[in-house]
């Protein structure tokens, strides 16, 4: 095979995704407004909903993962999840059938929620995984796979909304099922052309078939110290969880999801690095993983809003008037994912450009840019609403600007996070670090929920209010996000040099 080439069933692995992502955020681009023009849930409830939903979705990743390496294998994994998603999407369909009957309706949400969010857990980890296997080790090609695929999530992500907007979002909440069955429908054309064609193109150079069932291992009857010492860590680990569960469910209010998932975001990352066959330096490496991720849970609860605060806005503050037509809110979606398309290109060109010069910049500082651009875009949109009269909308060129710095961020931080997590972790914990990166991922969308929850809403019968300040205006609401990434980037900056060297020359 010529080196520049790529195996065929890196096409393969780019369809499926490419449907699971267009079934994933076709849905997400309807959600919020399903619930409250359909169900007609008020904006505090249905951001609630909607932030456990997304962060239960980047929590069951490690159940998928651990599930595939003991048990199903990568193949097996993947098309229950996706089997699962699909039931999940056409429960959302049968929900919004009933819309008008909410005994019926509200049942089938969240019948609907579950299956997807732990479809999405087998799903989500095992594509990913296997787009390295297809490779082998050493291959130059796969830094370039990784684009190819990437490329298919945000291609889904762009025509997602317009499809499943387009056929839901139409002012009449009975076309909402439509969306919801697009999405479904998608989901079932990922996994039935992975279905079709895995056997033939998913398998290693040699031929040998990728993500089968895993061999067992010969069990070792002679580890019983070993067995004690490791019942006696799990149990002061799970006394440790109880308690902090407790502090989050009585002390913030986060409820049972929230508690949860803030508890497992702090358990899972302290069991790793107490582990004893760490080495000082590796100690060191895995710390900046972990604050770098403390600081992303800044940038993804502010960029989620996307789904939920940013969605009510371009529904009810935005003029989206066009040629004599309205644009449906849930189409503002799109923008984020083909800046992604356009703009990817010239970074991988910069980023090459300063290298070569000596001038790119490290890992830590990459990602205060990104914040730094995150609490930009919110400042022009706060300075767009500021003192504006609730009854005049502003014009859509005030959220496109927002998207755009919002991408420049995106492209500063995320995929520079993910390949920082593979260069920093040791081999033996790179997957459980990789979860650990999706745990912050899942700690930020259920803070982003919490936080959409005090969009200001004139209809609500109490004011909401954040730290001690009421929150009475479109202004101050965006400014919250102004000042938490605006900070967390100033901080991080401070910082950087320090994790650089933690880092122990890794760049």
């Amino acid at each position: 095979m010529n080196s520049t080439n790529h195996p065929k069933g890196l096409y393969l692995l780019f369809f499926t995704e490419m449907w699971e992502r267009f079934s994933y955020y076709g849905m997400r681009a309807i959600f919020t407004l399903f619930m409250i023009k359909a169900l007609l849930f008020d904006k505090a409830y249905a951001s609630e909903i909607y932030g456990s939903y997304i962060g239960l979705v980047y929590l069951t990743p490690l159940i998928g993962g651990y599930v595939a390496d003991r048990y199903w294998g990568n193949r097996r994994t993947i098309f229950v999840g996706g089997v699962l998603m699909a039931a999940g999407h056409f429960c959302m369909f049968l929900s919004a059938s009933n819309f008008d009957q909410l005994s019926v309706a509200q049942p089938l949400l969240f019948l609907g929620l579950g299956l997807l969010i732990f479809g999405n857990g087998f799903f989500k980890p095992n594509i990913s995984t296997m787009v390295g296997q297809l490779y082998p080790e050493g291959d130059k090609r796969v830094d370039a796979a990784f684009t190819i695929f990437y490329m298919g999530i945000n291609l889904g992500a762009f025509f997602a909304p317009l499809v499943c907007g387009g056929f839901g979002d139409t002012g009449n909440p009975a076309d909402f099922k439509w969306g919801f069955l697009a999405a479904s429908i998608g989901m079932i054309i990922s996994i039935a052309s992975f279905e079709l064609l895995k056997n033939r193109y998913i398998v290693t150079p040699d031929g040998i078939g990728i993500g089968l069932v895993p061999r067992k291992k010969a069990a070792n009857d002679n580890h019983s110290r070993t067995s004690r010492a490791l019942l006696s860590q799990t149990l002061i680990w799970v006394s440790v969880s109880l308690l902090l569960f407790s502090g989050f469910y009585y002390l913030t209010g986060s409820g049972i999801i929230g508690s949860g998932i803030f508890t497992i975001s702090i358990i899972g990352p302290a069991a790793i690095i107490t582990d004893k066959t760490l080495t000082s330096i590796e100690k060191q490496r895995i710390a900046v993983i972990y604050i770098l991720a403390f600081f992303v849970i800044f940038f993804w609860a502010a960029f989620e809003q996307a789904g939920a605060s940013l969605t009510f806005f371009a529904e009810e503050q935005t003029d989206r008037s066009f040629s004599g037509a309205e644009i449906p809110a849930s189409f503002f979606q799109s923008i984020n994912a083909v800046l992604i398309v356009v703009l990817a290109p010239l970074f991988a060109i910069l980023w090459t450009f300063l290298g070569q010069r000596n001038l790119e910049p490290s890992s830590p500082t990459k990602h205060a840019l990104g914040l730094l651009f995150l609490s930009i875009g919110y400042l022009v949109i706060a300075l767009g609403v500021k003192e504006l009269d609730p009854a005049i909308k502003v014009s859509m060129m005030w959220l496109f600007s927002l998207y755009l710095l919002h991408t420049i961020g995106e492209l500063c931080l995320s995929p520079i996070g993910l390949a920082m997590v593979v260069k920093l972790a040791p081999a033996q914990f790179a997957s459980l670090l990789m979860g650990v990166w999706f745990l912050s991922l899942a700690a930020a969308s259920k803070l982003a929920g919490i936080l959409s929850a005090l969009y200001p809403d004139p209809t609500a019968a109490v004011t909401p209010s954040f730290l001690g300040f009421e929150i009475t205006n479109l202004y101050e609401f965006f400014m919250i996000f102004v000042a938490l990434s605006g900070i967390a980037s100033l901080i991080l900056f401070m910082l950087s040099k320090t994790l650089q060297k933690m880092m122990h020359h890794v760049q």
